[in-house]
C-alpha cells in the first residue's frame, strides 16, 4: 500500500498497473472454430473488447474439422483461430487446411497439454501463434492483436485521454504538463492533440502559433497518412509535438462518432505516446475517444458536482472497457482559500478508489506558467508539483512510481553544513 502524510500526494494504493500493452487490431476479418463452450465464450467476449472494435469476428463450433469443411467452399479470412481436441493429429489437420487456405491468412491455434506436435513443426506449417488452453478473454485479444503489432519490445501508439469532470477544472493544463513530463523525463516521443476546436489552449500553453493543426486533418477530403500528419505537427521540444486546435469561431465543429479514427490510427503507427486533450462535452466522438484510449485520466475539483460527474464517468467507462485497467482520476486545485471542499480522502471514499494525485491550488505558479506559455517544469523543475507530473506520467505509461535513491543517515547533517557554507 502507498500512503501519504498529507492530502496533496497519493492517498492509498493506486489502481494496479497495466502488466502489458496490447495495441488495437486493424480492420481485419477473424473467424474462430472452437471445440469447447468456455473457449467460445472467451472468443465472443473478446469480440466486444475495444481493441478489436474494428475487427469483424465470427464464431463457429467444430474446431479443425469444421474449418476445413468451411473453406472448401468459401475464401479464408485474415485470421483463423482453431481450437484442437486432445489427441487430435494437429499436423495432419493443418496440412489439409493449407490446401484450402488462401495465401496471407494467419492461423492461431488454441491447443492443450495433450498436444504432441513440436512448436517448430507448427511454425513450419504457417501457424502464427500457439496458445495453450483454457483461454481467457484477454488471451484471445492478445493473440489476435499481437499478429499486427509493429514490435513486441517497443509498443507503438499508446493513447492517453485526459478529460475534465466539469468545465474549467484545469484538465488541459494537467494534460499538457503530463505530456511534457512524458517527453522530457521519460524521453518518449509524444504528440499532444488538442481536441477543443473552438477554445483549445494547447498552442498558448506551449507558446506556439501554428498555421495548421487538427482541423486540417479532420476536415481533409482524403484519409490522412503519416507524411500529411507530420506536416501539421508543431515541435514543442526534442520529444514532444503538438497537433493544435484552431481556437477560432468561424465555423461550427460538429463531428460524427468516428471522425478522428483515421487520425488516431495514423499516429499510432509512428508515435509511442499520444495524449488526447478532450474538451468537457458528451458526444459520440468524445465517448468513442475515451473508450478507445489505452488509459484515461479524469480531472476533478473537490466539490459535489465534480464528484457526481466523475463517479458517473468512471462507472460508464469501467463498464465499456471491462478488460482494461479502470480509468484513473486526479484532484486539481485542492486547498483553495475560503472555498468549502470535499477532502481528498472523502472524495476517494465516495469514488471507491484513491486519486492518482492531488494537485494543490497554486495560482501564482500556474498563472505565471500560463501567461508565459510555459510548463510548470520550465519554471521550477524541482518543485513538488513538477515531480507530481512526473509520477503521473510514469503511472499513465504503466511504469509505476520511479525509484527514489535511498538517503544516507548523514544526509540531514550534510544538508545543514552546505546551507551554512
Amino acid at each position: 500500500m502507498i500512503h501519504s502524510r498529507n492530502d496533496s500526494d497519493h492517498l492509498d494504493a493506486l489502481p494496479p498497473l497495466s502488466d502489458d500493452y496490447i495495441a488495437p487490431a486493424p480492420r481485419v476479418s477473424v473467424q474462430a472454430f472452437c471445440e469447447r463452450s468456455t473457449t467460445a465464450d472467451a472468443v465472443q467476449s473478446a469480440g466486444l473488447d475495444r481493441r478489436l472494435a474494428k475487427a469483424h469476428l465470427t464464431l463457429k463450433m467444430g474446431g479443425m474439422a469444421a474449418a476445413i469443411e468451411t473453406y472448401h467452399s468459401v475464401p479464408t479470412p485474415n485470421v483463423i483461430i482453431l481450437e484442437t481436441k486432445g489427441g487430435e493429429d494437429i499436423l495432419a489437420g493443418l496440412d489439409e487446411l493449407a490446401s484450402v487456405c488462401d495465401a496471407g491468412t494467419r492461423v492461431v491455434v488454441i491447443g492443450s497439454d495433450e498436444d504432441a506436435a513440436p512448436y517448430r513443426e507448427l511454425v513450419r506449417r504457417g501457424v502464427s501463434d500457439y496458445v495453450i488452453g483454457p483461454v481467457e478473454t484477454l488471451d484471445v485479444v492478445r493473440a489476435i492483436c499481437g499478429l499486427f503489432s509493429a514490435s513486441e519490445d517497443t509498443p507503438v501508439g499508446r493513447m492517453i485521454a485526459v478529460v475534465g469532470a466539469k468545465g474549467g477544472v484545469g484538465a488541459s493544463t494537467i494534460a499538457h504538463n503530463v505530456a511534457w513530463a512524458i517527453a522530457r523525463d521519460l524521453a518518449l516521443d509524444s504528440v499532444v492533440i488538442d481536441l477543443d476546436m473552438a477554445f483549445g489552449t494547447a498552442s498558448l500553453d506551449y507558446n506556439k502559433d501554428p498555421l495548421q493543426g487538427i482541423a486540417n486533418a479532420v476536415f481533409a477530403n482524403e484519409r490522412p497518412d503519416s507524411a500529411f500528419i507530420e506536416r501539421l505537427l508543431s515541435k514543442c521540444n526534442d520529444h514532444l509535438s503538438l497537433l493544435a486546435a484552431p481556437a477560432a469561431l468561424d465555423r461550427v465543429y460538429d463531428f460524427g462518432a468516428d471522425a478522428f479514427d483515421a487520425i488516431f490510427d495514423t499516429l499510432r503507427l509512428t508515435t509511442p505516446v499520444i495524449v488526447l486533450d478532450i474538451p468537457h462535452q458528451w458526444s459520440g466522438w468524445t465517448r468513442r475517444a475515451l473508450v478507445g484510449a489505452d488509459d484515461i485520466l479524469i480531472v476533478a475539483e473537490p466539490d459535489l458536482a465534480n464528484l457526481r460527474n466523475a463517479k458517473n464517468m468512471l462507472s460508464l467507462l469501467k463498464t465499456a472497457r471491462p478488460n482494461d485497467r479502470p480509468p484513473l482520476y486526479c484532484l486539481n486545485q485542492v486547498g483553495m482559500s475560503k472555498r468549502p471542499e470535499i477532502s481528498p480522502r472523502e472524495f476517494a471514499k465516495a469514488i471507491e478508489g484513491p486519486p492518482l494525485a492531488s494537485i494543490p491550488f497554486d495560482p501564482k505558479m500556474f498563472g505565471t506558467a500560463a501567461n508565459n506559455g510555459q510548463m510548470i517544469a520550465e519554471i521550477s523543475a524541482g518543485h513538488r508539483i513538477s515531480k507530481t507530473f512526473v509520477r503521473m506520467a510514469n503511472q499513465l505509461n504503466g511504469r509505476g512510481e520511479p525509484k527514489q535513491p535511498k538517503g544516507s543517515l548523514f544526509a540531514p547533517l550534510i544538508k545543514k553544513l552546505r546551507a551554512g557554507a
